[in-house]
């Protein structure tokens, strides 16, 4: 099969998460009429994630609504969906896939694997009960009953998705105390001027924010009882919610002998070392400025993925990530436009309400990013300058009686 448009092969999609939903449509819309199978190794089919350790936790969104799209829709596309199914080998040379549902053959494959959160060795307590990780429906439906009001809640992690469940318990009326072991919060993420904004709103809601110290172990017979610090302190702790980061799903694709390089490695349009192999989203790492570049994003698990889709019928275009991103604390929301990696010079902006402010980071003279906290407007202004190539003059954005428009 050659891969061109409108040929009828079959091609065989494993994850069924954001980037599954969003190739098997682009795939329809492009006009694609051979076989689709995603499969995926969770009860529910493809869904939101990022409502789940928000909307979905403080139980203002139902289930129902987490979904990509109606059970329907999937007949009606002719897309088959293979939910509650293991994959556990590719045969590259039979060019199959070995699942617990049954060998199912694909003339391509795409790989929307995701990545997998972090826990604690079982050495260090990670595996007494209470402790938990964010990431899929079963991890918020276990963790859900353990947050009563009044409940200690030890976070570990100060990256966004601590923070997020940070703030979530506090609006339920938990304590709550978030441990970062780098000397700051958002440290990988967000440059100190961003930091001290997220800071400043926890504070205010009664969080206590413990940073530069790490744990030594979590501490209970079968459910956690405290949280043991480096310095000797005890915390007690009803409940813990791990934040550490995510390790992408690579373990199918290093057994099948794909080459792994920061996740699965792809060229520039999305494909892997075997050429009938492709992979997108949070899995999926690709060339980027001399290096390798890896996002864990919705936007990023769409739009490479609908990118790959065009690909897979032979557009030959080349992956150029456009990447934003977001996080809801409380009723801030924080909107990030760009890549922040090597900036040499920040600017700071105050919003329009005492609430609202951005950071500018600058790479020689260039904008490469900008976060905005409650200023959707400096955010829209500069995801606009940074898609296009173009800069803001760092005086001008500094002075507040600059209208942000006039900066475009």
């Amino acid at each position: 099969m050659t891969g061109q448009k409108g040929i009828a092969m079959d091609i065989v999609i494993l994850g069924a998460g954001q980037a599954a939903a969003a190739m098997a449509a682009k795939l329809r819309a492009q006009g694609h009429d051979g076989g689709i199978t995603v499969i995926g190794d969770e009860d529910a089919p493809p869904y939101q994630r990022p409502p789940l350790s928000k909307a979905y936790l403080l139980g203002e969104m139902p289930l129902e609504r987490l979904t990509l799209r109606a059970d329907d829709w999937w007949t009606d596309q002719n897309i088959r969906l293979l939910t509650a199914t293991r994959a556990t080998r590719i045969d590259r040379a039979a060019k199959q896939v070995e699942t617990s549902a049954g060998v199912i053959p694909y003339d391509q494959l795409a790989l929307t694997l995701g990545a997998s959160p972090r826990g604690l060795p079982a050495a260090m307590g990670g595996d007494l009960g209470g402790v938990h990780t964010v990431r899929g429906i079963a991890h918020i439906e276990q963790a859900k009953p353990e947050l009563i009001p009044g409940k200690r809640l030890v976070v570990i992690g100060g990256g966004y998705i601590g923070l997020e469940a940070a703030a979530v318990a506090r609006k339920l009326g938990l304590e709550v105390t978030v441990i970062e072991a780098a000397p700051r919060i958002l440290g990988r993420v967000a440059a100190p001027e961003t930091a001290d904004l997220i800071r400043e709103l926890h504070l205010a809601h009664g969080v206590t924010i413990l940073e530069g110290i790490g744990i030594e172990a979590l501490e209970g017979e079968t459910h956690i009882r405290a949280v043991r610090l480096a310095d000797g302190r005890r915390l007690p702790a009803d409940l813990v919610v791990l934040g550490i980061g995510v390790t992408p799903e690579t373990a199918l694709a290093a057994e099948a002998g794909l080459a792994i390089d920061n996740g699965i490695a792809c060229d520039s349009q999305g494909r892997t070392s075997d050429p009938a192999i492709w992979a997108a989203g949070d899995c999926a790492s690709f060339p980027w400025h001399g290096g390798r570049l890896r996002l864990e994003s919705v936007g990023n698990a769409i739009d490479m993925a609908e990118r790959v889709a065009e690909n897979m019928l032979g557009a030959g275009k080349d992956y150029v990530p456009k990447p934003w991103f977001w996080s809801d604390q409380y009723d801030a929301k924080l909107q990030i436009a760009g890549l922040n990696t090597g900036y040499d010079q920040i600017v700071t902006r105050p919003g329009e309400t005492a609430q609202a402010s951005s950071v500018w980071y600058y790479r020689n003279g260039q904008l490469i990013a900008v976060d905005a906290l409650n200023d959707a407007r400096a955010y829209m202004v500069g995801k606009r300058l940074i898609e296009a190539g173009r800069t803001a003059d760092p005086a001008r954005v500094a002075d507040a009686s600059t209208p942000v428009k006039e900066l475009l």
